[in-house]
């Protein structure tokens, strides 16, 4: 997916939705600027929507054909249309999930790291990042890839990460189990997952 000028995206949306921009430099070049910026008209309800709905696209790197197919599914579930369907869905994706893992630095690291063949599901090595990962699940890296500079100091991200409550470390087999799914309650989100689906329901 082509993203284009980092720090012009996360200005425009007024969020730190990369990891670029979430840094001191980042921070202090938006401080010397938020005194000569002008303030611009209101949003109207629609622009606030698509304001979120493009946070929440940039943040997990989905273009917006993809993005737009997971939304309207959940909307034309029966019972869907549930902000924690459309959370886990995103971070079920694969590419979210080592990012979560701490193999990754960022998402596109991560999906890089997908799409070359680095990652197992289950035992075999999978190269689609939007690979839908579910309960039951076991991630790992190949046995190929252990070699690469990339996992050089896998052992000590293992020991240091601090894992979400959905994943966890399996030393026997040496791999990641997916041990339930994720909740808007136990993520971090920047974006309001209301008012997407509010912008597709129209």
């Amino acid at each position: 997916m082509l993203i284009g000028p980092r720090y012009k995206k996360a200005k425009k949306l007024g969020a730190h939705i990369f990891d670029k921009t979430q840094t001191a430099k980042f921070a202090l070049r938006q401080a010397r600027k938020k005194g000569s910026d002008k303030r611009g008209r209101p949003k109207s309800d629609f622009g606030l929507q698509l304001l979120e709905k493009q946070k929440a696209r940039f943040t997990y790197g989905v273009n917006e054909r993809q993005f737009s197919k997971y939304v309207k599914g959940i909307i034309n579930k029966k019972g869907g249309n549930s902000p924690d369907s459309l959370v886990g869905i995103l971070e079920s994706r694969l590419d979210n999930v080592v990012y979560r893992l701490g193999l990754a630095g960022s998402r596109q690291a991560a999906r890089q790291m997908v799409s070359h063949g680095h990652i197992t599901v289950n035992g075999r090595r999978n190269n689609i990042p939007s690979y839908n990962a579910t309960m039951g699940d076991k991630i790992g890296v190949s046995q190929r890839s252990l070699k690469s500079k990339l996992f050089a100091d896998l052992e000590k991200k293992i020991k240091e990460h601090n894992y979400p409550s959905w994943l966890k470390y399996d030393a026997g087999s040496k791999s990641y189990d997916i041990q339930g799914m994720p909740k808007l309650a136990n993520t971090e989100i920047m974006f309001n997952v209301a008012s997407v689906l509010q912008f597709y329901s129209r």
